[in-house]
């Protein structure tokens, strides 16, 4: 006769780490998009903007990282192309690929974007550098598992 397993009950300080994951979150979130609308951007258009002015990337790859259909970075591409933030180029590897890559004034923009986001900065410069790195490396763990 099988036995029914029963979800295991999340105990008080898992759900008090993770309603303040959420909370962290949330307030980057909403911070990100009020600092893109300050630039005119959406929020995905300020993201997708950002991973650019690190290096150029294939649409491809630029819908994984966002998690989002290539369709869908077509159009988020080709509104930041009109307004000169972002370019198409060949890919120097394979040419029948095109790579997006942020322009200089993208990477100007992209850059006034990061300097305006304090939400994680404030509350993290209130911890020591120790404080921080072990902070970061139980984030990694997290993701990483």
């Amino acid at each position: 006769m099988p036995t029914q397993k029963t979800a295991p009950r999340i105990d008080p300080l898992t759900m008090e780490v993770v309603e303040l994951i959420g909370t962290v979150v949330a307030r980057y979130h909403e911070e990100y998009e009020d600092a893109a609308a300050e630039h005119t951007l959406t929020g995905a258009q300020a993201r997708l903007l950002g991973l650019l002015s690190l290096e150029p990337l294939p649409m491809r790859r630029l819908a994984q990282k966002l998690r989002c259909e290539p369709s869908n970075v077509t159009g988020i591409v080709d509104r930041l192309e009109s307004r000169g933030l972002v370019e198409r180029r060949p890919d120097p590897g394979d040419r029948r690929v095109k790579l997006a890559a942020a322009t200089a004034e993208g990477r100007r923009v992209a850059g006034s974007l990061r300097d305006s986001l304090d939400f994680a900065r404030e509350p993290l410069a209130g911890l020591s550098a120790a404080e921080r790195e072990v902070l970061r490396d139980l984030l990694r763990r997290m993701v990483e598992a």
